[in-house]
């Protein structure tokens, strides 16, 4: 008998193999679907730049895929969704199996880091007309200065309509910016560091320049009055310019941005990047890609043995706050409904505790310039499916939700079995910084919960990137969970 030394293979027969999507999905039909799947995905991100936007979006798929909405009280069928304030939508779709043996829950955030208007904003200086600002979550500043800017938002009037505001988009349209410093005069700016380099109330926004012309001179005593009130040049002209052109487009005064929520957002369309167009750029895809994926993954995800639920919040990006927030009692209070139209004298808390989740939410990949923030090892990479994060937090895992290893091996069979590419990572080195999720507000319900999404690079930037594969495989896995 010949010996053979098969040690090598024997031992690295049970070591991690990791397939990136382009292999897994490398026939010509996957690539199409992918390529499909990615195209829709950027008339998304183009078109929904703020919370409302993409609840707009959301509201209008389900409405053509049949699922009919309930403002309040009873829910109307087996596909249903109610929205909150035009920032936060909850959908259900009925199971095979009553509502007590628990159900499959993907929740998203549709707010994403932006400039938002002062509630008094408008001010003339130095010739120019300008808007104060006040950032909205965890933005780095310097990026968002000598850049495109376009205003999107609402502003709600005294007699209660509501005036859609968006400026900035068609190519007819002007765009704004902030004025960065120029380098010439920025030597003390340079020493500084970053934090204190870009100072929070300078970022104000170019929105003028050209005085309202004076009115015509009438005859009589009211000349005099007239020439009183016309705005001076230098003083308020500009200002007064703007106000017109505001009021003639939109009917409003300066008093109604009192009760406006205006946000200045990147100006121009979503974008492939790269020669290959392999990747997706945009802004708002930390956390809309997520919802993208979820919302495509239910709609072709019919039939399902357990209530479907998905849900997109407002408000993460400043800790998930406020009625339209996942520290809401929204969720609840749809759940009661759902339970008292699908499965009456079900009990809440076991609803609750049966149910299975994933905190729909990005992953920091790993930056090719900047791999030492990162422990290699435990690191998303770009186009190899979407990641799993057992705890989000900071440090000690401070202020995390820490996932049950049962439910990772249950959900680790589940994508397998399914052939989906999938990764496992943490966010960064642990003394350099960290983050959180949704993940820690559902798991005070008792139920299984994991953050579970796409790889991004420069995340909470104005340009962010995505891999057109991890969008497809994600689109993939939260249709297999959901089905599951």
């Amino acid at each position: 008998m010949t010996e053979t030394n098969d040690a090598p293979e024997a031992k690295t027969a049970f070591a991690i193999e990791t397939k990136t999507c382009f292999e897994t999905y490398a026939s010509p039909e996957d690539r199409a679907a992918m390529r499909e799947l990615a195209g829709r995905y950027i008339d998304f991100l183009s078109s929904c730049k703020t919370e409302r936007e993409t609840v707009h979006f959301v509201r209008k798929a389900l409405t053509g895929a049949g699922f009919q909405e309930s403002a309040d009280g009873e829910f109307d069928g087996d596909a249903v969704f109610r929205v909150l304030r035009g920032k936060t939508v909850f959908i259900a779709r009925k199971g095979k199996k009553p509502l007590r043996e628990g159900f499959r829950l993907v929740g998203a955030h549709c707010d994403t880091p932006r400039i938002d208007l002062k509630q008094r904003p408008l001010y003339q200086d130095c010739g120019v007309a300008q808007l104060k600002t006040h950032y909205y979550g965890g933005i780095r500043k310097h990026q968002w200065l000598a850049r495109p800017l376009a205003l999107h938002g609402v502003v709600a009037k005294k007699d209660g309509s509501v005036v859609p505001v968006t400026i900035g988009e068609d190519a007819s349209d002007p765009v704004f910016a902030i004025p960065d410093l120029l380098p010439h005069l920025a030597y003390r700016q340079a020493e500084q560091k970053l934090a204190d380099a870009f100072e929070a109330e300078k970022l104000n926004i170019l929105v003028g320049h050209s005085p309202l012309d004076a009115p015509a001179a009438p005859e009589g005593d009211a000349a005099g009055t007239a020439a009183k009130d016309a705005p001076k040049k230098g003083n308020d002209a500009v200002k007064a310019k703007v106000l017109a052109l505001l009021h003639e487009k939109y009917g409003i005064e300066e008093a109604d941005l009192y009760s406006a929520e205006l946000q200045a957002v990147p100006a121009g369309p979503a974008r492939f990047v790269g020669l290959d167009a392999a990747l997706v750029g945009g802004y708002g895809q930390d956390d809309r890609v997520c919802v993208f994926a979820a919302l495509s993954a239910l709609l072709a995800a019919p039939a399902p043995e357990h209530t479907q639920i998905v849900l997109f919040w407002d408000k993460e990006e400043i800790g998930s706050e406020g009625s339209t927030g996942a520290k809401s009692r929204f969720f609840e209070y749809c759940l009661e409904d759902l339970i008292d139209a699908w499965d009456k004298g079900a009990r809440k808390s076991r609803v609750l505790a049966a149910g299975k989740a994933v905190s729909a939410d990005v992953h920091a990949a790993l930056d090719p310039d900047y791999q030492d923030l990162h422990e290699k090892l435990n690191s998303a990479l770009l186009g190899s499916g979407p990641v799993f994060c057992k705890f989000t937090g900071h440090r000690g895992k401070v202020g995390a939700n820490d996932a049950h290893p049962e439910y990772v091996a249950w959900l680790r069979n589940l994508l397998d079995g399914a052939g989906i590419p999938w990764q496992m990572a943490e966010l960064g080195r642990v003394d350099l910084g960290g983050g959180g999720t949704v993940a820690k507000f559902l798991a005070v319900y008792g139920m299984d919960i994991i953050d579970f999404g796409p790889a991004v690079l420069s995340m909470h930037s104005p340009f962010e990137i995505t891999s057109t594969a991890d969008v497809y495989a994600a689109m993939l896995a939260y249709k297999a969970f959901l089905t599951s």
